[in-house]
């Protein structure tokens, strides 16, 4: 081994142990996949953030689709 290497383990052994990694990555991935979530959550047509329009689902056009997924993708007017 190189003194950089030495250098470089012995400065990730003083700051994390190796052993908390998977930890780490876990806690990670469930607080991205959370806050994925509500932010999608947030964003649906039927939230209501603002008092201004308090029936959103009043202002949908006749021929717009809200939904993820749709069988029938024509909409007759």
């Amino acid at each position: 081994m190189t003194a950089a290497q030495v250098a470089r383990r012995s400065a990730f052994s003083k700051w994390f142990a190796i052993e908390a990694i998977p930890i780490y990555v876990i806690i990670g991935g469930a607080v991205t996949g959370a806050s994925w979530y509500l932010y999608r959550l947030g964003t649906r047509p039927d939230v209501i953030w603002t008092r201004k329009n308090p029936e959103p689902w009043q202002t949908v056009k006749q021929n717009e689709n809200i939904k993820f997924m749709s069988i029938h993708k024509d909409f007759d007017k």
